[in-house]
């Protein structure tokens, strides 16, 4: 891993990170799904986060000392990315991410592919269902996908019971 281990920190993006944060997706993508086409450059991929991400998400970024090692962008009850660095998988900070955007949104969808079950594993262990799943033809992969949905449960207020409704 080559940097020690410490807890992450979580920092809001700028456009200046936009560059790191695509090649961030990039390297964790292809490690995990290395049959997807590769359809964009990393000059387009940065592009696309700069110009259509920064603009309409939240971006935010788990820092390990200076390291950006994990993003994620959402809003809008949406997922749109989030990407943990292959070396740094499995250590929480994809779990921080994803608390992030659980704190501000009651309700939440993403898309992945069906392939990738590690990441399918990671929602599931975070109480999201899966809605519905397609043949892909409708994404730029043509790569078979799922749709999740994660919903807030309503918080019980202390000291109500369920109303007894007698004999």
């Amino acid at each position: 891993m080559g940097d020690a281990v410490t807890e992450p920190e979580i920092v809001a993006l700028g456009a200046e990170h936009m560059q790191a944060a695509a090649a961030i997706r990039r390297v964790a993508l292809w490690r995990r799904l290395p049959w997807l086409p590769d359809l964009h450059t990393p000059e387009e991929e940065e592009q696309y986060w700069r110009t259509h991400l920064l603009p309409n998400c939240t971006i935010l970024g788990a820092k390990i000392g200076n390291r950006l090692v994990g993003v994620i962008a959402y809003g809008d009850g949406w997922i749109e990315q989030l990407y943990v660095l292959p070396d740094f998988q499995n250590i929480g900070i994809g779990s921080l991410l994803l608390g992030c955007a659980r704190e501000e949104m009651d309700e939440i969808r993403l898309w992945t592919f069906q392939r990738n079950s590690g990441a399918r594993a990671f929602y599931e262990r975070h109480g999201f269902s899966v809605e519905e799943k397609t043949d892909g033809l409708d994404n730029e992969e043509k790569e078979p996908d799922v749709l999740y949905h994660w919903r807030r449960l309503p918080e019980l207020t202390p000291g109500l019971q369920p109303s007894d409704p007698g004999p």
